[in-house]
């Protein structure tokens, strides 16, 4: 059993203004981005794109994340609480960010780009797909930093006590989405990727991958209080992937059959 090191959620104070771990994980996520896309616009199968246009997919991607994110915990999460006091809509700093929300978010972002530039849609988010896994594990380094989003009780000898939660030991859910969705995800889908794929290919992986191991990892991540476990004894993460799986298998083999 282990403890959590109780890290403080300030990384550095600069005068009044504090830096916090979770947003230097964000900062870290956009510099991965770029970095991964320097490098596959270097060696990528996928012809047409520089340096300007990845730092305008940022942008947009940003965008995409903290709005849809937002909107997301709060449509998906609390709809019922934020509709009782909206002002809280805006309180980001509060907490209160979704996967999947941010997801949707980053897809309008990018249909708003492929208008704007005349790329086709999935051959944008082809192109985004493997750039996004180690961003995705940066943010759960800094769920675990903070002390968030715990697992379930669990008995494991690498199972953490979170002190500021209770004395119960508890899968340290955090790293394993960051081991999955963040290593093993960002694996998969930059070898995947390495080789030319038919349009669509890429994405719809990513979509059968995150949604796999974000369903399997929640088996072991505590539900939130206010939800618990829904029907079927899922949580809503695990319901909310379980689109993501129908649709990036569907998306993978339409890609195959096409060819294209």
């Amino acid at each position: 059993m282990l403890i959590h090191p109780q890290f403080d959620p300030v990384a550095l104070h600069l005068g009044p203004l504090a830096i916090r771990w979770y947003g230097l994980m964000y900062l870290l996520a956009f510099g991965l981005f770029l970095l991964l896309g320097r490098q596959r616009i270097k060696t990528g199968p996928q012809p047409g794109w520089d340096a300007r246009q990845l730092d305008d997919l940022l942008f947009y991607g940003v965008l995409g994340v903290v709005l849809g994110g937002r909107l997301g915990y709060v449509l998906f999460y609390q709809p019922a609480h934020f509709l009782a006091h909206p002002l809280e809509i805006f309180s980001v700093w509060q907490g209160g960010m979704a996967f999947h929300g941010g997801l949707l978010g980053v897809l309008a972002a990018m249909w708003l780009f492929a208008r704007k530039t005349g790329k086709s849609w999935l051959t944008i988010t082809d192109f985004i797909a493997p750039l996004v896994p180690l961003g995705l594990g940066a943010g759960r380094i800094g769920n675990f930093i903070n002390g968030e989003l715990w697992g379930r009780p669990s008995d494991m000898p690498w199972a953490v006590v979170f002190p500021q939660i209770d004395n119960v030991a508890r899968h340290p859910s955090q790293l394993y989405q960051f081991a999955l969705e963040g290593l093993a995800l960002f694996t998969l889908l930059w070898l995947f990727s390495r080789k030319p794929r038919p349009t669509g290919a890429v994405s719809g992986l990513f979509l059968i991958g995150y949604g796999s191991f974000r369903f399997l990892v929640e088996y072991t991540r505590e539900p939130d209080s206010f939800l618990g476990l829904l029907a079927l004894n899922l949580s809503m993460g695990q319901w909310l992937s379980l689109p993501m799986v129908v649709a990036g298998i569907v998306m993978l083999r339409w890609a195959y059959r096409k060819g294209v």
